[in-house]
């Protein structure tokens, strides 16, 4: 009896691979066990050979469809490819990138299929063959647990930076198969301009300085943005400072924000709400700083400093002055 199948499935950013497609692998591989085949399905161009950004994180098996209208191709039009090519091979489970593509087309696929899809998941384990995903909900006060138990597939996105993406030993097996392109005549992609990344989100950057209530004042904000400038970094906030102006929901890390994962955050004034802290903690280096020394943001700090916030920032401005 062959392996029930898991798959991941590949979204294209331009001329690449969209991150959070090896991450979903990585996280694929370590909840399938021995029990399921982790398949990528990528959907390129004939002359596109996006495989060679997914071999390197080892996923059993690449599946891919080809056809030359696939980079401009709608999620409409994408969402169709992908019922084909499930209506052939009965996968188990699904997952997509929460992104703005993955968020269009998910829901677009369930609603082919007729099963469930858990949106903006955190995390994923499988109890059996049923897939246990879990979200924030009413309000983002508690982590619930979603089940599809009576229909396959299973589906579910997970959000950018939710997992770390690791490079993984082992050749995968390549396979091409055939769909039927159906084009969608009522609407027609015909240009895409690329944005050159400026770290213009604070999901983008790879240094960040996060503000929480400790630091919130006027001047403390802009001694933050200078120290952010000096950084090469981006200003990201708890959800508190949303409700200021000059923030708004694109800027707040966290369980209803961005989730993150910088080479470096700068925690201000922050305590560490377990809504922030998922939204942050696999960020490869973390400092905190707050005056409550058992503030819960030390217990994933790598480095902490019990003290005043704006104190602390506005020295450690002088010393790159």
């Amino acid at each position: 009896m062959s392996q029930p199948e898991l798959w991941v499935i590949a979204e294209r950013r331009l001329a690449h691979i969209e991150p959070t497609t090896q991450q979903l692998i990585t996280k694929a591989k370590s909840i399938a066990g021995t029990t399921f085949k982790v398949v990528t399905i990528l959907l390129e161009a004939p002359t596109d050979h996006l495989e060679d950004e997914l071999t390197p994180y080892a996923p059993d098996e690449i599946r891919i469809a080809r056809d030359e209208r696939f980079p401009t191709a709608t999620d409409a039009e994408q969402a169709d490819a992908l019922a084909q090519l499930v209506a052939t091979d009965h996968p188990n489970t699904i997952l997509f990138g929460a992104t703005i593509t993955g968020r269009s087309i998910a829901p677009r696929l369930q609603a082919k299929l007729q099963t469930g899809l858990t949106a903006d998941c955190l995390d994923l384990r499988f109890d059996d063959d049923t897939l246990v995903a879990t979200k924030p909900s009413y309000g983002d006060n508690i982590m619930c647990e979603i089940i599809c138990p009576d229909r396959r597939p299973q589906m579910a996105s997970v959000r950018p930076n939710t997992f770390v993406a690791h490079p993984a030993t082992g050749t995968p097996t390549l396979t091409v198969v055939t769909v039927t392109f159906h084009p969608v005549e009522r609407l027609q992609i015909t240009a895409t301009t690329p944005v050159v990344n400026t770290a213009t989100t604070v999901s983008d950057a790879s240094r960040v300085i996060a503000l929480g209530r400790g630091a919130a004042s006027e001047t403390t904000i802009t001694t933050a943005t200078q120290l952010a400038e000096k950084l090469g970094g981006r200003i990201g906030v708890s959800r508190p400072l949303t409700d200021q102006e000059r923030f708004t929901h694109d800027d707040q890390i966290g369980q209803s924000g961005n989730t993150i994962h910088p080479e470096l955050i700068l925690n201000f004034g922050i305590s560490g709400a377990v809504q922030y802290l998922v939204g942050m903690q696999t960020a490869q280096t973390i400092v905190a700083v707050n005056a409550d020394e058992h503030a819960p943001i030390f217990d994933v700090a790598d480095y902490g400093y019990v003290g005043d916030a704006p104190a602390f920032m506005t020295a450690l401005l002088e010393q790159f002055n």
